[in-house]
Parts: structure tokens; C-alpha cells; sequence
């Protein structure tokens, strides 16, 4: 086949302009025994709820597919900003799921990477051994204090608009893993 019978290649950008404070987060779900199974098959159908509830600031939700052994699922949305994210995290469903996954062991680890278009990330991640993501190679801290939201992770100007689903002292307290 001669180079001028070859396909056409398609090459392109997008322009961001009209998304000055979007935020791109994943999260994960590891199952890390038997027991997690059954609550990380039964997220897929929740997730498909939410999204078709259409959050205000939710602009995209893709699932995704880390590994089959472990059994590690994810998602990645596209938020218009910060503040529509932190919104629905703390008001909606997602805020039971994470008051319930913080007070007691259920056999799978919970993650999430946040990044913004004007700089700026932050991550937590709950029963998931290192190495994954922005653990393997940043220092790892507890997720306490300054460490325990978002919102103050990032340094976000501002107040919240909604309360946390659960207040730092109501957690029990979990060693911080050492990579290995």
C-alpha cells in the first residue's frame, strides 16, 4: 500500500476557554478481599443513577477499568468547578457512601485524584495500598487536619458551601501505610 492510499489521519484540540475552573477527578474503587465484591459489583448501577440525575456542574462521566486482579474500578468526570463538585459530594448520595466507607471496614479501598485546569491537585485515598497514583512517588501524610478535606488540600479560597458528610473526629483513627 502506497503512503497516499493510507487513511486520513484525524488530529485536533479543544478550547477550554469557556471552562476557566473546570476540575477533572477520578476516583477508584479496590477490592481488597471477598467481602468487597458484592458493594463494589453494586456501585456501576448507583453511579448510572446519579449521573441521570444530571448534578448541576457535572459535565462528563466515563467509567473506567483499572484491573481484574485486583478487581479496581473508576471513574473520571469533568466538573465545570470546584465548588459544583463540592457540592454534590457532600449533598448527595456520594456523601453516604463516604460517611459509611470512613466508619467501618468494607473489604474494598476508596481513592480519588483531583486536578484543576489553573493548577493544582490533590488525592486521598482510604484502604488502598500504596503504590497507586500520585503515592508512588509523593510523600505520603495522613488525611487529617489540614489534610482532611479537599477544599483545604487545595488551598481553596473561599468557604464551603456545605457541610462535610462526616466531621474529622467521628472517623476512627487508621494507620498511615508505608510503601513498600
Amino acid at each position: 500500500m502506497k503512503d497516499h492510499d493510507q487513511p486520513a489521519r484525524t488530529r485536533f484540540t479543544v478550547d477550554l476557554s469557556a471552562y476557566p475552573d473546570l476540575v477533572v477527578i477520578y476516583l477508584g474503587l479496590r477490592v481488597n478481599s471477598l467481602r468487597g465484591l458484592f458493594p463494589a459489583l453494586q456501585f456501576g448501577p448507583k453511579l448510572k443513577q446519579v449521573v441521570k440525575e444530571n448534578p448541576a456542574g457535572l459535565l462528563r462521566h466515563e467509567m473506567l477499568f483499572f484491573s481484574l486482579y485486583p478487581l479496581h474500578l473508576g471513574i473520571r468526570q469533568y466538573w465545570r468547578d470546584f465548588e459544583s463538585l463540592e457540592r454534590w459530594a457532600r449533598s448527595s448520595v456520594h456523601a453516604g457512601w463516604w460517611k459509611s466507607f470512613v466508619q467501618r471496614p468494607t473489604g474494598y479501598g476508596l481513592w480519588h485524584e483531583t486536578y484543576f485546569i489553573r493548577g493544582g491537585m490533590e488525592a486521598i485515598y482510604g484502604d488502598v495500598p500504596p503504590p497507586l497514583g500520585l503515592t508512588s512517588f509523593a510523600p505520603i501524610r495522613p488525611a487529617t487536619g489540614a489534610g482532611f478535606s479537599s477544599r483545604s488540600r487545595l488551598q481553596v479560597a473561599g468557604e464551603q458551601t456545605v457541610a462535610p458528610p462526616i466531621s474529622e473526629s467521628e472517623i476512627p483513627p487508621r494507620d498511615v501505610p508505608h510503601p513498600e
